[in-house]
């Protein structure tokens, strides 16, 4: 059975501006464990999702074509015997497109190297080539599977190690899009499967190396895995006068617009995109997915068109990045950490995505959240004939803290240190430089550190082995920067019987964003958050946001929500000043109204109703909040400001071992996430435990497994995920608020905290219950029996 524990730590106070007020004052404000708005929806499965909305008549269903072949040029295609079938509207294929589009079919948000259907030659097996267009769903897959593909085979590239040999690449060069402004330097390169690379180099770590007492070195290994999420993905669009409208599952709605404007050579206005709740997202929906080829069929035929996803397609569609790390640790006499290196790989697939964003945000921690002088790091994105990977929960973090907490465990046990005492002596506190050159500032490792430990028992005697199970305690610390520069805007109306319309366009994919701004915005006007609605996002209504994704929002949206109740705030008090023929410095707005002294002089309902001289009038407010950042050295990879804020987090579990299977049992996991202040502690508590479990899975379970090029476990029959079997007994989220000087309240996201640091705690576990280390995810129990078998060693 598991059980949950919680609790809330503070590491410091908020400023006192920034202190929330009395709950009787603001009713389900920040701080205050309101239950989402929509819980009851989502556990009954009453919430109707972008999949749900009824199918209009005369939709075209969209079936695909996809590529058998990991890389080759397509010779010809045969779309007659699938354009003779009843029913069929029309089969396209991917040069129909490219003659009709030109360079603009080719999308991505880093480099524009992803066709919709590929026109001249397929880079991965499972790659579209056609689509075909019919007045059902199963006649356009009947036709589908008719279309024949000639292919003229190349070499592929299925591997790290071959693609860096640069033998055969996957694009004949690199086309950086216009949205990284930052790649254009890379225009026109050649003979490279490297599409993306970045350094960080802090003093001399060759030379530290060289004087150290002591070194470790690893080589770890995490697969690519599949995002999972229970809503698949489906697009629909149409052309209504003139105007293409685009509803969607999408974490990035802006983007879409954008890019279905720049593809269609549209002006912004004349462009549409619309989404419901996600049932999930981690990434698996954001920037090119269904969308380019929903937007180009639906301009091309004048018609609406419907493009669903089966679970098999879902698979297709995007991944975790694949991962190697080459890494080292040292330290002197002392114990010191003096030199850290590394050399990250990322397999980003047949499409860089998000891929260099990942290699750079990622590559700048990958020494940890320690205090090291001597820091040398090299990450790299790579092409290779595999599904494309993309943004997944943590933004390539896991992959790199998989490697420097195992480092960092291994030094511990080879200095004869306390794992848990040897991180702490070295972690970077509040002032520190880290190794990037930016100094840190509301990042308590140290209380999440202790926070995670004294949870579950740190100094208390592991229990001994009964001669099958053996038992033992594992650590790790996770640090990772917020997505920096961003943009959120917000508009809020409030309406004459003082409820409230925010529009902003954060999507809600079960993080409870809607909730939780509606909570930011309450509490700055002393209202009870439950009468303020968050519209869902509408490009034609909701104002510009970067992403909902890497756990921006609560930051930036929660920023940009909090300046715009405080415009509305401010707004009213100055009408009811005019009103009053008061001066308005001396108002103040309560739960109440406005008064002066605390004493009510006028309703807020009073107020509005008297400025427009009608019922259901709205007052309304805008408000725009950007972060900004100091560019990172080109050759340094330093930067003074990387980013607006930075997650830290700590996991502590105690496992039992099987030494007879090889399963590991989780008998106490706790979390910690630094999160500035919890507007919602009921959410946050969501958030660590969400993160953890699905954590849990990348340590102990998923993987994507492939056989030259073919994904041969893309079905939930194969693809194993932790079941209820494989919970903790017991769990304990724990919050830590150490306030941010500019979050709103102090707040920072923790929608990726909980997951940073899961796999090396686990495996720095096994390490303490039997002796071997592990290097390469997931911990199978087949896995964990062979390396006991075989007595590895570190």
């Amino acid at each position: 059975m598991l059980e949950v524990d919680t609790a809330t730590k503070k590491s410091k106070p908020a400023p006192s501006s920034d202190e929330p007020t009395d709950a009787a004052d603001a009713p389900n404000g920040v701080g205050t464990r309101r239950r989402r708005f929509d819980a009851v929806g989502r556990v009954r499965g009453t919430i109707r999702y972008t999949g749900d909305e009824a199918v209009a008549v005369g939709t075209a269903h969209v079936a695909i074509h996809r590529s058998t072949q990991p890389h080759a040029r397509i010779v010809s295609v045969d779309t007659e015997a699938a354009a003779a079938m009843d029913g069929v509207i029309a089969v396209v294929t991917g040069a129909d497109l490219f003659a009709e589009y030109g360079d603009r079919f080719l999308t991505g948000p880093a480099f524009a190297d992803q066709p919709s259907l590929a026109f001249d030659k397929v880079r991965y097996v499972g790659e579209p080539v056609a689509a075909v267009l019919a007045r059902d769903l199963a006649t356009a897959h009947a036709a589908a599977d008719t279309i024949a593909v000639e292919y003229d085979e190349l070499t592929p590239v299925y591997d790290l190690d071959t693609a860096l040999r640069g033998e055969t690449f996957v694009h004949d060069e690199l086309r950086p899009s216009s949205v990284f402004a930052d790649l254009a330097h890379l225009s026109g390169v050649r003979d490279t499967n490297v599409n993306y690379e970045y350094h960080q180099i802090n003093g001399d770590a060759p030379a530290a190396h060289q004087r150290a007492a002591t070194t470790v070195e690893a080589t770890v290994v995490a697969p690519p895995t599949h995002h999972v999420t229970i809503e698949l993905p489906v697009t629909t669009a149409w052309v209504d006068s003139g105007r293409l409208e685009i509803f969607t599952t999408t974490q990035t709605p802006s983007y879409v617009r954008q890019m279905a404007a720049d593809l269609l050579d549209l002006p912004l206005s004349r462009v549409r995109v619309r989404t419901r709740v996600l049932g999930g997202g981690f990434g698996a929906k954001m920037y090119d997915r269904l969308e380019p080829l929903a937007a180009a069929l639906a301009w091309k035929f004048q018609c609406r068109v419907r493009i669903p996803t089966t679970r098999e397609e879902a698979f297709q569609l995007t991944t975790r990045h694949g991962a190697e790390v080459i890494g080292s640790l040292s330290a002197d006499a002392d114990g010191n950490l003096i030199a850290s290196t590394a050399d990250v790989r990322y397999d980003t697939g047949a499409f860089a995505d998000v891929g260099p964003r990942i290699a750079a945000k990622s590559g700048m921690v990958v020494a940890g959240p320690y205090r090291i002088e001597n820091v040398d790091v090299r990450s790299r994105c790579i092409y290779t004939n595999k599904v494309s990977a993309g943004p997944f929960r943590g933004f390539g973090v896991p992959q790199v803290t998989w490697s420097h907490e195992t480092l960092i465990d291994e030094l511990a046990h080879k200095l004869s240190e306390d794992p848990y005492e040897f991180r702490r002596r070295h972690l970077l506190r509040e002032g520190d430089v880290a190794s990037m050159g930016t100094v840190m500032h509301s990042a308590d490792f140290v209380g999440c550190l202790d926070a995670v430990a004294d949870a579950i028992g740190w100094s208390d005697p592991t229990p001994a082995s009964d001669g099958r199970i053996r038992y033992g305690k594992g650590i790790a610390v996770g640090m990772k920067a917020v997505l920096t520069p961003t943009v959120a805007n917000a508009t809020l109306n409030l309406n004459q019987d003082a409820s409230a319309t925010l529009l902003i366009s954060t999507v809600d994919m079960g993080q409870g964003s809607d909730t939780m701004m509606a909570q930011i915005a309450g509490e700055v006007l002393h209202l009870d958050s439950t009468r303020i609605h968050v519209v869902q996002t509408d490009t034609d209504a909701t104002p510009y946001d970067t992403i909902t994704a890497g756990s921006r929002s609560t930051y930036h949206t929660g920023n940009a929500v909090r300046l715009v109740a405080e415009e509305m705030r401010d707004r009213l008090i100055a009408i009811a000043a005019e009103q009053l023929g008061e001066d308005a410095a001396g108002l103040e707005l309560t739960a109440a109204g406005v008064c002066r002294d605390g004493r009510p002089l006028v309703t807020v309902q009073e107020v509005v109703h008297r400025k427009f001289g009608a019922r259901g009038a709205t007052v309304t407010s805008t408000a725009n909040f950007t972060s900004w950042w100091h560019p990172y050295d080109k050759v340094t990879g330093l930067s003074e400001k990387v980013t607006e804020h930075w997650f830290a987090g700590a996991i502590a579990v105690r496992i039992g071992v099987d030494t007879m299977t090889g399963r590991i049992q989780t008998q106490h996991l706790a979390i910690a996430g630094d999160v500035g202040k919890a507007i919602n502690p009921i959410l946050v508590e969501q958030q660590l435990t969400g993160a953890a479990i699905m954590g849990i899975g990348h340590a102990l379970f998923d993987q994507l497994v492939f056989d030259h090029g073919q994904m041969v476990n893309a079905t939930l029959l194969d693809y194993q995920l932790p079941s209820m079997r494989d919970m903790p007994e017991k769990m304990t989220p724990i919050i830590i608020e150490d306030p941010h000087r500019d979050g709103p309240f102090g707040a920072k996201g923790v929608g990726e905290t909980g997951i940073l640091g899961i796999a090396p705690a686990y495996a720095n576990a096994l390490r303490d219950a039997c002796g071997v280390r592990m290097t390469t995810l997931p911990l199978t129990p087949e896995s964990v029996l062979a390396a006991i078998q075989s007595g590895v060693t570190p």
